[in-house]
């Protein structure tokens, strides 16, 4: 495996955003993403990188942009550095197996959250009051437990460092008219359910997702980002599935799981992350590949 790469300065391209994974940069009329090996927890950029983590969410990105294309389209052009535009030329070696052109969009002001089963935040929020995000959902439910039935709840983008927060669909509707947000939300339902239908049948539970969607230049809906990563959902062994409290995962929820139980406000600056740390999350990421790719 080559070196972690924890940050990219490619100094002969426009760097446009750097996020808590992503470099972004404006190649031509294009834009170039790649993903580097950071990993974040509880909105905090760790200091130390996940080796290969950025190759693996890039090869899950397009097994999912492919596979949902057909309900979705999405912004990718091209995933080989060699049809690249020549300026990323010299960075081809960095570039390959990590990175992405896309057309440009325009990113819509919410995050799309599509929640199968009741965890984490939601988890947290249903013990207080059983009407979460305004869906009164059933009494008497236990952590992890599967929901009637999948349920979209939008969330604000914060910058970095910051935490969204859920806002109800009415929220949403303010911000982006009710033709566009009735459109969104069904159109993430349906990115959730048949991604979580295939995941099932691998073995692997898509407990929640988070999607990013866009407008394209002709203001078509498209999906933007990565797609149904375990940096962007909660995914968990099929086998091992026991409601009633938290469960495995293949995602970064081992990297959480091991930083609340240290002396740290989950605030920055991060804690030094453990090689066994470093390392049973690499495993995790390169399983879920596996898993579902093989």
């Amino acid at each position: 495996m080559s070196e972690p790469l924890y940050q990219t300065d490619f100094s002969g391209l426009e760097l446009l955003h750097r996020g808590k994974v992503r470099d972004l940069y404006r190649v031509d009329d294009y834009l170039l993403m790649v993903a580097s090996d950071r990993i974040s927890a509880y909105d905090v950029v760790m200091n130390e990188p996940i080796p290969g983590k950025g190759v693996i969410l890039t090869a899950m990105s397009l097994f999912w942009f492919d596979y949902l294309q057909d309900i979705l389209p999405n912004h990718l052009l091209t995933a080989d550095p060699a049809h690249y535009p020549a300026s990323c030329k010299p960075y081809q070696a960095q570039l390959k197996g990590r990175s992405m052109l896309v057309k440009k969009a325009r990113p819509l002001p919410v995050e799309c959250i599509v929640r199968g089963y009741l965890s984490g935040s939601f988890w947290a929020a249903y013990r207080r009051n059983p009407t979460v995000c305004g869906f009164a959902l059933p009494t008497g439910l236990r952590e992890s437990d599967k929901l009637p039935e999948p349920i979209f709840t939008p969330s604000t983008k914060a910058a970095l460092g910051a935490h969204d927060e859920n806002i109800s669909l009415a929220q949403m509707e303010k911000l982006l008219g009710s033709g566009l947000s009735g459109r969104v939300q069904e159109v993430s339902l349906e990115l959730y359910r048949k991604a979580a239908d295939y995941a099932q049948s691998r073995g692997i539970i898509i407990a929640d997702t988070k999607f990013e969607l866009g407008l394209d230049e002709n203001d078509q809906l498209i999906l933007i980002d990565e797609a149904l990563t375990p940096d962007s959902s909660r995914f968990w062994p099929a086998d091992r599935y026991q409601p009633g409290g938290p469960q495995p995962s293949f995602d970064k929820q081992f990297l959480r799981d091991y930083l609340s139980g240290l002396d740290w406000p989950k605030s920055p600056p991060p804690p030094p992350l453990p090689s066994e740390i470093i390392e049973k999350t690499a495993a995790r990421y390169r399983e879920a590949l596996q898993q579902l790719t093989a």
